[in-house]
């Protein structure tokens, strides 16, 4: 069985998704924000896993399910917030963020029988997913976050190690409208598209 990490900040106004202002006010896109993070944790949560936790900058808010275990973000740039994540963990980890709303539990219920990582590439450069067999926080510890290069630094760090990795088929972040309308069109039942549809319908946009 796998340990689920979830990276996520509190979505507070101001704090998460500036992207999508505008055309979405601050409070509207912590409330999409909110939705895509609420839709993520219902697919961790209904995926098979020895242990769930959410690793979070801010506080826990009702968009928290039971299971959870709740841990703080340490201090520092992302890849030291990733790797400390990964250090608080035993065993085959699999990592995600919150900016993937149409992740499912088919996609989060991996094998690592036949490798030693799996990664999920983001279509912006990035990934959406990581998983160890064996967490090493070393394996992200200096990997440039938030560029175009970044999965293929990360992947490429992987393989370096010595490590067979395995491909998850790459997925889209929600970072600006557009991505959110081709995400929200994806997952039309769950509750980002639905956040999504109402703000549209509110402000005629």
């Amino acid at each position: 069985m796998t340990t689920l990490l979830v990276i996520a900040k509190e979505p507070l106004p101001g704090r998460v998704k500036t992207r999508l202002t505008p055309p979405f006010t601050p409070a509207e896109a912590a409330a999409l924000a909110g939705a895509a993070l609420a839709d993520t944790l219902y697919a961790v949560a209904t995926t098979p896993a020895i242990r769930r936790v959410l690793v979070l900058e801010g506080a826990p808010g009702p968009w928290l399910p039971p299971g959870f275990d709740v841990v703080p973000q340490c201090d520092g740039g992302l890849d030291e917030r990733l790797a400390a994540a990964f250090a608080g963990c035993d065993g085959p980890t699999l990592l995600i963020g919150m900016d993937t709303p149409q992740v499912t539990p088919a996609l989060l219920s991996v094998d690592f029988t036949h490798c030693d990582a799996v990664f999920g590439p983001a279509e912006d450069g990035g990934f959406w997913a990581l998983g160890l067999a064996e967490p090493d926080p070393r394996l992200l510890r200096g990997v440039p976050m938030s560029t175009p290069a970044t999965g293929a630094v990360q992947r490429a760090r992987l393989i370096s190690a010595g490590l067979r990795v395995r491909d998850l088929p790459p997925l889209r972040d929600v970072d600006t409208a557009a991505d959110a309308e081709a995400v929200a069109a994806l997952v039309p039942q769950g509750r980002f598209a639905a956040r999504l549809a109402e703000l549209t319908a509110v402000a005629g946009r």
